[in-house]
């Protein structure tokens, strides 16, 4: 009798604690450094814009948030590692449309189901990408650089480091499809070989393009943005120039692993969100050409739907399959 007793008693205590366990870990989080992983090499757009925000949510949290890059793999190896983590919120990926739309889409067999592999935390916003040419190559204008490539097929080539830029340049060449595309695993190393002149067009972010332009070592022709950049305002938009068949507009968000907690999700949502309005963060941020924005969890979940659709309309579309 002693013995149930203690036992219900012990059953009881547990019960009344557990809710008070689980605010506690979300009052206190977070207690230790995060760690925020990237897909991409350093030096490109994807990880100059990780750290900028990284470096805010430090402040805006209290820890120390460290830049992981995991480059490859057009950003699986580290979102694996990233849904693999443990739960805890300590462990985050800044995920972009090629991790978590493109690989998905485009692979026969796709790395994972990125609606069962991962927590939407907030969005970061979108980049803005421009289609460049280096200087030395005679073309002004996209109509210029597609009369070249239909003159010529299979002389001339593109760069990409990752599926989503590689699909932009598909739709923006049609039926034109005979340029063979070289795959990096950051933009550094594809622009390093395009001012070379080994390669002669790519659709890079406003990280790399813009200083390029200025000093006149490569041509901007067009970009994916809706609305002109403020960081290169000649360079005209794809609607502008009739190009309503490129619809890639690259962006990037954080996700967790699977199972996070509400309250967790909740709160480094809430911080990243108030991260990005920080004028420091932001004005950094557009130095870097990337409309930075939050949203709620569930705000991001449809939005990441909705990219994730529309993406794959596309593709079949286009017949796309990438291996």
């Amino acid at each position: 009798m002693q013995r149930r007793k203690l036992a219900a008693l012990v059953a009881g205590a547990a019960l009344a604690l557990a809710p008070c366990t689980s605010a506690w870990s979300a009052d206190t989080f977070p207690s230790k450094p995060l760690r925020l992983i990237v897909g991409f090499a350093p030096g490109g757009g994807a990880d100059a814009l990780t750290r900028i925000i990284a470096e805010g949510l430090s402040k805006q949290l209290g820890q120390q948030v460290v830049v992981e890059n995991r480059p490859g793999a057009d950003g699986v190896l580290a979102a694996q590692a990233v849904s693999s983590a443990s739960p805890d919120g300590y462990t985050l990926l800044m995920g972009t449309n090629t991790a978590m739309v493109a690989a998905p889409t485009l692979r026969p067999k796709p790395p994972y189901d990125p609606f069962k592999a991962f927590t939407p935390i907030s969005s970061a916003g979108q980049f803005s990408m421009f289609l460049v040419v280096p200087s030395s190559l005679p073309a002004k204008s996209v109509s210029e650089l597609l009369a070249l490539v239909a003159a010529k097929p299979g002389d001339y080539n593109s760069a990409s480091s990752n599926s989503a830029s590689e699909l932009a340049m598909l739709q923006l060449l049609g039926e034109q499809r005979k340029v063979v595309n070289a795959r990096y695993k950051g933009d550094m190393q594809a622009m390093t070989d395009l001012l070379g002149g080994q390669i002669h067009m790519m659709f890079t972010t406003g990280t790399l393009a813009p200083n390029f332009v200025k000093e006149g070592r490569i041509r901007a022709l067009v970009t994916l943005q809706p609305q002109r950049s403020a960081l290169l305002p000649d360079v005209p938009t794809g609607s502008e120039l009739g190009l309503g068949k490129l619809t890639i507009t690259p962006w990037a968000g954080f996700f967790g692993p699977p199972g996070l907690p509400t309250a967790i999700t909740e709160k480094l949502s809430q911080e990243l969100q108030n991260t990005l309005k920080r004028p420091e963060v932001h004005a950094q941020l557009v130095q870097q050409g990337f409309e930075g924005y939050g949203m709620s969890p569930a705000k991001f979940a449809e939005f990441f739907r909705t990219q994730y659709d529309a993406f794959g309309a596309t593709v079949r579309e286009h017949n796309v399959k990438f291996d």
